[in-house]
């Protein structure tokens, strides 16, 4: 069973106060809802609210009214209608700019979402004209606003290809500043294909607790085995219903996130902290590999799903709610894994929402943060050990400049240079500092792998 260590949750702004045990947090009473919304509606309303509100998209859609309601099928083709505008929106909003002569405002402004999700249908997934239009001129009130998407819609589905052609795709569906940033960082080329990575549906990967079955359960799934040892289904399916998720065989996590933890080597009796914990997956490769785990996070809610997934992987750690900017265990430990908050630019291919409601200013307060926690991170390390620092972001201040101004204030570490036969199939990872960079254009014939960075680092003693 797992260990339940007290929380160390500090006062806003503060080193950490006396805690209280870990609980599974309490569900508050809900409301009864309304009847259950369309998947078109539920979709719409989404789109506003990330791109509006800025509100992440697995909160608009797991918090919307109806959503539980709808079946397993109307479900995932929201999620598909979402993730379709978000993945396209520069060209979907450059073709609705061209037809339509001036987008409706105040109170009207919701035809604008009506419009996106409509123009997604017929020109990215192929659904019927007479479907995508008829359902939308329905949810657009006044006779005036049907005539205008009545009118724009079959333009757009009478001249879908013309207009598609004549679109830069790569330039469009990327904000400017990360264009400027990716260009100057991975050159013109690899951000178009990164862009391009992005407008595909990624697969799903899976870890499996024991690394040795992964042919077989790469069978009995109809997946394939990745180079690094990870399953790959070519396309997400319903986590649930599979094979194996019962009996605690596998999880899921994208190849990449699980490189850090293999980074680490064999850490069968070792003391390792894995700091920024939840959901998991690399707490549960860590206890999986025989090491004795402490799992840190500030979220209450999220270390729930950490504790979930360890029980039904049947695996031990110990638990702590805390800040890791000030964390300290008793004593210095043989590791450290921190998978830093970040912008998490990398996954866009999951989480188109991020290449939207990031901003400059927004990076640069998380490499503040990211400072802090790295030094504390070392803070916990005994001489000899190793820290591993990784970030899902493709922005070069939140990886490599992170441990380049570190390691310019630590004397006492060093890098210690990521070796190609670690892993097997990350040769075209390893940077020329001997870090590793995954960029999501990689890997493109087995359906690519998410944005990481990672260095890993060692405490050659002193000060």
């Amino acid at each position: 069973m797992n260990t339940v260590r007290p929380f160390r949750q500090p006062s806003r702004g503060g080193p950490p106060q006396k805690g209280q045990k870990f609980q599974k947090p309490q569900q508050p009473a809900r409301a009864s809802a309304p009847p259950p919304a369309t998947a078109r509606a539920l979709a719409q309303r989404a789109i506003f609210l990330i791109l509006e509100r800025h509100l992440p998209l697995e909160d608009t859609l797991s918090e919307a009214t109806g959503w539980t309601k709808l079946a397993p099928r109307d479900r995932a083709f929201t999620r598909l209608l979402v993730a379709t505008v978000l993945r396209r929106l520069g060209q979907i909003d450059d073709i609705l700019g061209k037809l339509v002569q001036k987008m409706p405002e105040g109170r009207d402004a919701y035809v604008r979402q009506i419009l996106r999700v409509a123009a997604a249908q017929l020109l990215f997934l192929d659904t019927p004209p007479h479907a995508a239009v008829d359902e939308a001129i329905k949810m657009t009130r006044g006779a005036g606003l049907k005539a205008m998407v009545n009118a724009v819609l079959r333009k757009v589905a009478t001249q879908r290809q013309e207009l598609l052609r004549a679109q830069d795709v790569g330039r469009l569906n990327l904000p400017d500043w990360l264009w400027r940033s990716w260009c100057d960082a991975y050159g013109e080329d690899k951000t178009r294909a990164i862009v391009r990575a992005h407008t595909f549906e990624p697969p799903m990967d899976l870890t499996l607790r024991d690394p040795a079955a992964a042919p077989i359960w790469a069978e009995r799934l109809k997946g394939r085995m990745l180079p690094n040892g990870s399953i790959r289904l070519a396309k997400p399916r319903l986590v649930p219903s599979l094979e194996g998720f019962a009996q605690g065989v596998w999880w899921v996590q994208d190849a990449a996130a699980s490189f850090p933890a293999q980074l680490l080597g064999d850490v069968r009796g070792k003391q390792v902290i894995d700091l920024a914990a939840a959901p998991g997956g690399k707490t549960l490769q860590l206890a999986a590999a025989g090491a004795h785990v402490t799992a840190l996070d500030q979220s209450r809610e999220r270390l729930e799903r950490l504790f979930e997934n360890l029980e039904r992987m049947r695996l031990s750690a110990d638990i702590d709610v805390g800040d890791a900017r000030y964390y300290r265990p008793k004593e210095p430990v043989d590791a450290v894994l921190l998978d830093t908050p970040c912008s998490a630019t990398g996954t866009a291919r999951r989480h188109p929402d991020v290449i939207w409601n990031k901003t400059p200013a927004a990076v640069a307060s998380l490499t503040q943060l990211q400072d802090a926690l790295l030094k504390n991170a070392a803070a916990m390390v005994k001489p000899g050990g190793t820290l591993v620092y990784a970030c899902c972001s493709l922005q070069p201040e939140e990886g490599p400049k992170r441990v380049e101004a570190f390691l310019r204030r630590h004397s006492a570490w060093q890098r210690q240079r990521v070796r190609a036969s670690e892993i097997p199939g990350t040769a075209e990872f390893i940077t020329p500092e001997g870090d590793m960079r995954t960029l999501p254009c990689q890997w493109a014939e087995s359906g690519g792998i998410d944005g990481f960075y990672i260095a890993r680092l060692v405490h050659r003693g002193g000060a």
